[in-house]
């Protein structure tokens, strides 16, 4: 089966610890995701809530600090397959690449929500790089 599959990545002027701590978290998302108000994380379940009050369940599959690669899955009934994956890179000079990518069928979500990955990768980068 082919999925849609859209990937935004960018770089960020700050060392790939330092990025993962907020990034790598899944109780901070909202944090840096905008349109996402809060998450709840009980186990390997989150529960991120959309601005809008809507609750979106998700399963965490991969959370690997070494790797820095955080992967999730959406678990809703209209979407037959999703999974978001986000990597730290680190290019060895004290800076980052950060890729968010998604996978999902309907291949449609893929866009809508490749959309908001990519406000959202724009949102961590502001935030990382004007922290003091």
């Amino acid at each position: 089966m082919t999925y849609g599959s859209v990937r935004h990545h960018l770089r960020i002027d700050r060392p790939a610890d330092q990025v993962w701590e907020l990034a790598g978290d899944p109780a901070r998302l909202h944090e840096w995701f905008p349109g996402i108000d809060a998450c709840q994380v009980d186990g390997t379940r989150r529960v991120i809530t959309l601005g809008s009050g809507i609750p979106m369940p998700e399963e965490i599959l991969v959370n690997d600090p070494v790797l820095r690669r955080f992967q999730y899955r959406l678990d809703l009934p209209m979407i037959q397959h999703h999974r978001g994956t986000i990597d730290v890179l680190d290019l060895g000079d004290g800076t980052c690449v950060v890729s968010y990518q998604t996978d999902c069928d309907p291949r449609t979500m893929a866009l809508t929500i490749g959309g908001g990955t990519a406000g959202a990768l724009d949102e961590l980068k502001r935030q990382m790089e004007t922290e003091s």
